[in-house]
């Protein structure tokens, strides 16, 4: 479903990307771990076609259009509402939004809202619903809950739970290994732009893997 073949990108002298090789199955949910500047985020945007690598390749079964995209930036706009904005997304893939996203969400009664009127942890709730509104077949998904309080983090992951039991792929990266750990089928740790460790996590504890990475990157 997704395919990273021996991927290389720079910029300037810093290596990003340092052959990157991978794989993530349909139901599979790889979490990439590393500290600032290790390449995750430029991983991301490569797998997503946002940037061509400067060597090897990136497959996604079914294209652009088979991916959902959660970045830095929510790819939103301000003036619409939340039901506008979700509704011009839909558009671009001949869709309609599903009926029951937002209140999986928890943000129903924001629905005639502008998102510029909405607080940074409703805005991200928004982020993630428009990323869902296609029904991807991969996820990607760079620091999916800043600014999310309990409550929205833990429906975020209950979605992530039906995107992956529906047989769907997922790459999360994320700066917080246990949470992310709980949600992954895989793990990886990236220094340096390369992955030093990416295997099964076989059912380990999230505490024993946090310990592991911090060894791993030090």
């Amino acid at each position: 479903m997704l395919r990273a073949e021996r991927l290389r990108h720079a910029f300037g002298a810093v290596r990003a990307l340092d052959d990157v090789s991978f794989t993530v199955n349909p139901g599979q949910t790889l979490a990439v771990f590393g500290p600032n500047g290790a390449g995750k985020t430029t991983l991301l945007k490569v797998l997503a076609g946002l940037i061509q690598p400067q060597a090897g390749r990136a497959h996604v079964e079914g294209g652009r259009r088979a991916i959902g995209w959660i970045g830095h930036q929510p790819q939103l706009y301000g003036q619409l509402t939340v039901t506008e904005n979700l509704r011009f997304w839909a558009s671009l893939y001949d869709t309609q939004p599903s009926v029951d996203l937002l209140a999986r969400l928890g943000i129903e009664e924001h629905a005639n809202r502008p998102v510029r009127a909405l607080s940074r942890g409703l805005v991200q709730r928004v982020a993630i619903a428009r990323a869902l509104v296609h029904d991807p077949r991969v996820l990607l998904l760079d620091e999916p809950s800043t600014g999310l309080d309990r409550t929205a983090a833990e429906a975020l992951s209950r979605l992530l739970g039906h995107h992956a039991a529906a047989g769907r792929a997922t790459v999360l990266v994320t700066h917080n290994v246990e949470e992310g750990t709980e949600l992954a089928t895989d793990v990886a740790f990236m220094r340096n732009g390369r992955f030093v460790h990416c295997a099964p996590r076989s059912g380990r504890d999230p505490s024993d893997i946090a310990a592991e990475y911090r060894n791993a990157v030090a």
